[in-house]
């Protein structure tokens, strides 16, 4: 039985990253996912419950003006127009990223990214 490397995933990993900030950029949010942010979230079963979790955890403020339900779909609708179907982590890719993945959420919890992209249109309150 052979296993697949981590670069064969990586067109997948690419193309669903792409998708995903390309959506948030039609809505106006000012998300910026990499391959960090997506490792990190990975240990979260289904697309929708990762970005309902990162939505509360670093956006929570938008759930004043908009249900976390209508954002997630709005979201996921736009992305799977563009990239159909979830992105499954390869377990070495996971392994490999772990200790990378969650320093990179610490530092976006602690206000370390750079939302200020030229360009992007704000969403009411983002």
């Amino acid at each position: 039985m052979s296993q697949t490397s981590p670069v064969e995933h990586e067109p997948h990993t690419h193309a669903q990253l792409s998708a995903f900030n390309s959506a948030f950029a039609e809505l106006g949010l000012r998300f910026r996912w990499d391959t960090a942010t997506l490792h990190a979230l990975a240990s979260i079963e289904g697309e929708a419950a990762r970005l309902s979790t990162y939505i509360e955890t670093h956006h929570a403020h938008l759930l004043k003006a908009y249900s976390l339900d209508f954002l997630c779909e709005a979201i996921l609708g736009r992305k799977n127009a563009q990239a159909p179907g979830e992105w499954k982590p390869a377990n070495v890719a996971q392994q490999g990223a772990g200790r990378q993945a969650q320093h990179a959420m610490q530092g976006q919890e602690a206000g370390g990214w750079d939302w200020s992209e030229p360009g992007l249109p704000a969403l009411a309150g983002a």
